[in-house]
């Protein structure tokens, strides 16, 4: 076996948080892994196929942020997106 260790982009460690249930908000996203601009790292990740979305969350005093969370596509989403890639002549 060998001892290289394999070093995990921020994309990567992002989306792995994300789909371990993790809700980020921007300023862990950009603490935690390092990311100058957090917006461009889920960016990146949607245009990967990630259905990545932003939530208003409330804490427990009332105090709104917003977090992003890896959810589930609505059908309406995912019949705009074939519709698209018709339009465009895009083959699987």
């Amino acid at each position: 076996m060998s001892n290289v260790k394999t070093k995990m982009t921020k994309q990567a460690r992002v989306l792995t948080a994300l789909k371990t249930g993790e809700a980020l908000t921007s300023n862990a996203i950009k603490n935690r892994f390092g990311a100058g601009n957090p917006q461009a790292v889920i960016q990146a990740l949607r245009f990967a196929g990630n259905p990545i979305y932003l939530n208003e969350v409330k804490s427990k005093t009332g105090r709104k942020s917003l977090k992003y969370r890896l959810g589930t596509p609505s059908k309406a989403v995912i019949a705009a997106g074939y519709r698209a890639m018709a339009t465009k002549s895009i083959s699987l």
